[in-house]
Parts: structure tokens; sequence; C-alpha cells
């Protein structure tokens, strides 16, 4: 979605490629990534921190939800594998904002070039976070005596997982991460997919973060009740919704302006306009949530002496 505003000059090659006139190169952005990489590390030690002592206070759902996670220290990997989860899912709503504000028509005051890059390395970062969450999880099945080949099945194989929650939930992260990797790496094959090509499978990062919102809502024990931390998560995809919506009503080329059906194809027509209007529900919809703190999650149990969801 990283396209140049047709309200301004073409860029000439060099613009084009980045920085120096060379096309980005993924060895060049991984090095980029460092300091990005660095910061995610800093917050997922934040978050992990907040939860080990939430457990240990006996206030974080997850011991309503599986009681005998209690014992902190016992389930430290666990809670590690959630903040690496919940540092991911942050990596990934920066990015796709990014994402979203290069996408189109853009204030010039808007610095695009540095923007790009960022938007490049916190999406390099946002998978790596995603495998973190996963290989912890993995591992914890591991120590909690699960045999190394069954816990790969469990976590990497869709289905592999039949208990609980995770019979949904799990499927969903994985293919989460199953695309987020070929589709955050294509921006360095673009040239060979071709422009167009690759701007329409880039369009669908959008499906990649909406299963990982998705995913967390369903098998976030931390958030496994209606609360404010929930409602918090639905609170901050309004902007992404929001700007979406401006990306589908200003969008960077003319063939895709919501014109009338007579202007050209039908189909096309219906689509684009289709689009918005989903895009409008879902807006309402996030707003009906926010405002009544409830989206039909689970309602907290009076007796939680009992474990409700295996790990």
């Amino acid at each position: 979605m990283m396209t140049s505003s047709p309200a301004q000059p073409a860029p000439g090659p060099a613009e084009r490629r980045g920085t120096g006139g060379r096309r980005p190169t993924l060895r060049a952005d991984l090095r980029a990534a460092v300091p990005d990489g660095l910061v995610a590390l800093v917050v997922t030690g934040a978050v992990f921190a907040l939860l080990y002592v939430r457990i240990r206070a006996g206030t974080s759902a997850t011991v309503s939800v599986m009681p005998f996670m209690a014992d902190a220290g016992t389930f430290w990997m666990y809670f590690l594998s959630q903040a690496f989860g919940w540092s991911a899912l942050l990596w990934a709503w920066i990015t796709v904002v990014l994402g979203l504000l290069l996408s189109g028509p853009r204030p010039s005051w808007l610095p695009g070039r540095r923007l790009e890059r960022l938007h490049r390395t916190t999406s390099l970062n946002t998978i790596a976070l995603i495998v973190a969450h996963a290989l912890l999880f993995g591992a914890e099945l591991v120590r909690d005596d699960t045999a190394v080949g069954t816990a790969f099945v469990e976590t990497f194989v869709p289905g592999g997982y039949v208990s609980g929650t995770g019979r949904i939930a799990i499927p969903i992260g994985q293919a989460a991460l199953y695309l987020a990797i070929p589709l955050g790496l294509l921006f360095y094959v673009r040239h060979r997919l071709g422009p167009k090509t690759w701007r329409v499978l880039h369009r669908f990062v959008i499906a990649v973060y909406a299963l990982s919102v998705w995913h967390t809502l369903l098998y976030g024990t931390n958030v496994w009740y209606d609360g404010w931390f929930r409602t918090a998560i639905w609170l901050l995809q309004l902007p992404i919704a929001a700007l979406l919506l401006v990306r589908l009503v200003r969008p960077a080329r003319r063939s895709e302006e919501l014109r009338g059906p007579r202007t050209g194809s039908l189909a096309g027509w219906v689509l684009r306009l289709s689009g918005r209007l989903a895009v409008v529900g879902v807006i309402v919809a996030l707003v009906g949530v926010v405002l009544s703190g409830h989206d039909g999650g689970r309602v907290p149990p009076d007796d939680t002496t009992a474990s409700h969801e295996p790990s």
C-alpha cells in the first residue's frame, strides 16, 4: 500500500527505488530494523512484567480461566509467549497505520521516505514477534511434558490443537502467521511480480491484521472476559477503520474512484461501493462496542475455582 499520490509530481527512478537510487533490499532493511526491534523487545519485557505482576496479584483474567496458572514462576514461558503476542499485535497495528498513511494522497509535510522505511522495518519485526510468540507457546507445551513432535503439530499445523477454544483460535493465528510472512516479504520481489500484482497481494495485509485481532480476542486469556482491556482493543481499531475509509474515498488512482456505474464496469462499481459501505458498517459496529463495552464475549463466571480452559 506504499503508493505515490497522483497529486504530486511523478517520482524519478532514484526516488522510486529509495535513498541513493538503490532499490530497498531485505538485507538493508533487516539492518535498519535492529533499533525498532530493540524497542519491541523492551516493550515485550514491560508487557511480560505487567502480566507477571497481575498473575501474582490474582487480578488477571488468566487466573480465572486457568486457576492453576497462578503459579507464575512455573508458567513464566507461557506469559512470555503472551507478551510477545501482545507486542506483535501492537507492531502490526503500527505497520498497518503507517501503510494506510502512506497509501493514496497525503500531505506534503508527511515524511514519506522515512515513514516508508519505518513501515517496512515494523513489518519485519511484526513477523519476528509473531514467530517468537508461536515458538514460546510450543516451548511451553514441551515444558508441560508434551512431546516435541506433538508440540510442533499443535503449534504450527492447522487442526493439530484439539482442546477447547484453541481448536478455532490457534488455526486463525496460524493463518495470520503463514500469510504475514509471504505478504510481508513480497515487497522485496515486487519488481519481478509487477506493480499491479504486488499491490493486489499487498492489500491482503489488512486481512492478516484482522486475523491477528480475532485470534487475540478469542484466545487471549488476559482479555477473555468483557471489560475495559477488551474494549481498549476495539477502540484501537477505530483509527485503522477511519484511515481505510479515507483511503477508499480518496484512492491513489483515478481508476479506483467511485464514479457513476455508467462510466465504467458495473461490477467494478458495485465492488468499490460495497467496500466503502462495509467499512462504514465496521466503524458503526466498533463505535457500538466501545460505547457499550460489550462485544458478545464471555461473562466472568461466579465460580473461578475450576479450570475452564487447558493451556
